[in-house]
C-alpha cells in the first residue's frame, strides 16, 4: 500500500522542532509566572507539537485520509508561529511542505489486466 512518505516524514520532524520551540516558550512562561502572571497559554506550543506528530503518524497510518492531514498539518504550522515561535521557524517550514505535499499526494495507479483487457476480436 502507497503513503506519503515524505510528507509524513518532513511533518514529524517539523514537530520535534515546534516541540522544542514550545519548550522554550514554556520555559519564558515559567519566567513570566515568577513575576506574578499565571498562564496556561505557555503549554500550547508544546500541544500543538505534539499534535503535528500525530497528524504525521496519521498520515502514515491511513493514507486514504491525505487531504485532511495535509490540511491539518498546514493549519497548525501556521498556528505554531505564535505559540512556538514557529519551531524556529524551521520547524513551521518542514511542516508547512509536509503538508502541502500530503495535500497533492496521489495514490499510485495500480495496474491490474481484468479478463475484458485481454478479449480480442473474434477470428472469422
Amino acid at each position: 500500500m502507497a503513503r506519503p512518505v515524505a510528507a509524513a516524514a518532513l511533518t514529524f520532524i517539523g514537530g520535534l522542532f515546534i516541540i522544542l520551540g514550545g519548550f522554550l516558550f514554556a520555559v519564558l512562561g515559567a519566567f513570566v509566572a515568577l513575576l506574578g502572571f499565571l498562564s496556561g497559554f505557555f503549554l500550547l506550543g508544546i500541544l500543538v507539537g505534539f499534535l503535528i506528530l500525530v497528524v504525521g503518524a496519521l498520515m502514515l497510518a491511513v493514507p486514504a485520509g491525505h487531504v485532511v492531514w495535509g490540511v491539518l498539518g498546514v493549519v497548525l504550522a501556521i498556528a505554531s508561529i505564535p505559540l512556538a515561535f514557529g519551531g524556529f521557524l524551521i520547524g513551521f517550514l518542514l511542516t508547512l511542505i509536509g503538508g502541502l505535499l500530503a495535500i497533492r499526494w496521489k495514490r499510485p495507479i495500480e495496474q491490474w489486466i481484468t479478463v475484458e483487457g485481454r478479449k480480442v476480436p473474434p477470428s472469422v
